[in-house]
């Protein structure tokens, strides 16, 4: 039909049905031949690609709320963890603190054990060489009084010119001569 339109329009005339077209507006075959396959695709859009469009984005969606729940939970988690850690943690140092004072105590005990056996062993080597030295001494106050009782008899035989050879005599003069001995100041304190 346009071209019937053309070759009239060539032949300069005018057809009576046709007005000029105006350049904004398109013809109304042509807008309602557009429609309809605006319409089909719109409808193919709203029934295929828009649910799949949306569903995408529900999975998104529920990825990212899962990945924030979980991360949540983690964190939570991870928190109370934490919390445990620290608290064994705190145990673990109360612990070490009772042990050692625990052991400074022990030690403490064991050094005063020690201290009480050592000085008790001292005291018993003293008090054994104390008894060592008073027997020693009885025993050397022993020789030493028959030494010198015999020396003084000795010597009193001589003095005297006679023989003291009666062992009642001479027990009696030693034991006089001892007791003489005794009465001086600082003889028998050594």
């Amino acid at each position: 039909m346009n071209n019937v339109i053309a070759i009239l329009a060539a032949e300069g005339e005018a057809l009576p049905l046709e007005e000029s077209p105006n350049p904004l507006i398109p013809p109304l075959y042509d807008i309602v031949w557009s429609l309809i396959p605006l319409a089909v695709i719109l409808w193919l859009f709203w029934k295929f690609i828009l649910p799949k469009f949306q569903q995408v984005l529900d999975e998104r969606e529920e990825r990212i709320e899962g990945g924030l729940r979980r991360a949540e939970q983690t964190q939570a988690e991870a928190k109370e963890e934490l919390a445990k850690y620290k608290a064994q943690l705190a145990e673990a140092r109360s612990e070490a603190a009772k042990i050692r004072d625990d052991a400074r105590a022990q030690g403490q005990q064991i050094l005063a054990d020690m201290k009480a056996e050592a000085q008790a062993e001292s005291d018993r080597i003293v008090a054994a060489g104390n008894q060592q030295l008073a027997a020693q001494r009885q025993q050397i106050v022993a020789e030493l009084r028959s030494d010198l009782g015999r020396q003084s008899v000795d010597l009193a035989e001589r003095l005297m010119g006679e023989q003291l050879s009666d062992p009642v005599r001479r027990s009696g003069t030693i034991d006089r001569f001892l007791a003489d001995l005794d009465r001086v100041p600082g003889a028998g304190k050594n």
